[in-house]
């Protein structure tokens, strides 16, 4: 599972060709030892436990960077490497 960024000790992936489970593009951040999945098109969470403070980090990343996610999804969809997306700042 590609790291395609990291910021304030969160990690965000992304599965190639993972769209069986959620059935729409999402990305899975990892922050001490919790996990979860979110939704690229809102941001909600999808599935797992994050601290309310790192997922609404999470949430206005993905506001800022929703196009070069939905880019890497199709990418990691096609079993293409995604791209690295800068981190929040």
């Amino acid at each position: 599972m590609p790291t395609i960024s990291m910021f304030y000790g969160i990690l965000v992936n992304i599965l190639f060709e993972d769209n069986d489970r959620h059935h729409l593009p999402h990305i899975h951040v990892r922050y001490q030892g919790q996990k979860a999945s979110i939704a690229i098109e809102d941001g909600r969470m999808l599935a797992g436990d994050f601290p309310r403070k790192q997922l609404r980090l999470v949430q206005a990343w993905v506001e800022i960077h929703r196009d070069e996610l939905l880019a890497d999804w199709e990418l990691a969809v096609q079993g293409e490497p995604p791209f690295k997306i800068a981190p929040l700042q």
